[in-house]
Parts: C-alpha cells; sequence; structure tokens
C-alpha cells in the first residue's frame, strides 16, 4: 500500500446527526427504516442520535452520502458532515465527565 493510501487527510469520517419525529406508527417506522439502511450501509452509532462511517477517501465518502441523501425520511431534522482521520483523532470524548479515547476505526476489507 502507498503512502498516499493510508494518509490521515485523505481517510473521511461520515456523521449523520439526526432529529426524527417518532409520535405516530408511521413516524416510528421511518425512523427504524433510516437507521436500519444506515446500518445496512456500514454506519455505527457513535451516540443516540448520531451514526458514524469511516471512508478509505473522500471518493468513497461522497457514496455514503449520497445514499443516505437518497434514504432521508420524509419528516424531521438530518445533518451530515464529513471530516479527515486527523480531525477526527482530535476529538474529545467524555463520559460521565471522565476523558475517554475516541473509538478505534473499524477494519475495512477493500476488494481491488
Amino acid at each position: 500500500m502507498s503512502l498516499e493510501r493510508l494518509n490521515q487527510y485523505r481517510i473521511m469520517w461520515v456523521m449523520v446527526f439526526f432529529d426524527l419525529p417518532t409520535e405516530t406508527k408511521k413516524d416510528r417506522r421511518s425512523y427504524r427504516q433510516f437507521v436500519d439502511r444506515l446500518e445496512k450501509d456500514g454506519f455505527s452509532r457513535f451516540q443516540y442520535s448520531i451514526y458514524i462511517r469511516h471512508c478509505p477517501s473522500m471518493e468513497n465518502a461522497q457514496v455514503h452520502i449520497k445514499r443516505t441523501k437518497v434514504n432521508l425520511p420524509p419528516k424531521g431534522h438530518v445533518c451530515i458532515i464529513h471530516f479527515t482521520d486527523k480531525q477526527f483523532g482530535m476529538m474529545e470524548v467524555f463520559y460521565a465527565a471522565k476523558p475517554q479515547d475516541p473509538p478505534e476505526p473499524v477494519q475495512q476489507l477493500e476488494l481491488f
């Protein structure tokens, strides 16, 4: 593997934040479908309404961003952000006011 492929500025993270209504049965079903599609696309739950996905490149991140946009629920608020692995590594995470290390990247298999 070339060094370019492993560059901390080339590797990307995609984070999806959402606040979806769950008042009606139809709303809950829409919420569940959205979350299921995120998980099927390789996103992991970071917090209750925040899902993240590790991507080996910006091009790959754009594929997953596009896929998420296609699956947006009819109601609610969804935000999508992408950032470099270097930026992700600078995140400060706390649990009960105690610092914790950011989550480790998921092992990704790439086929050529």
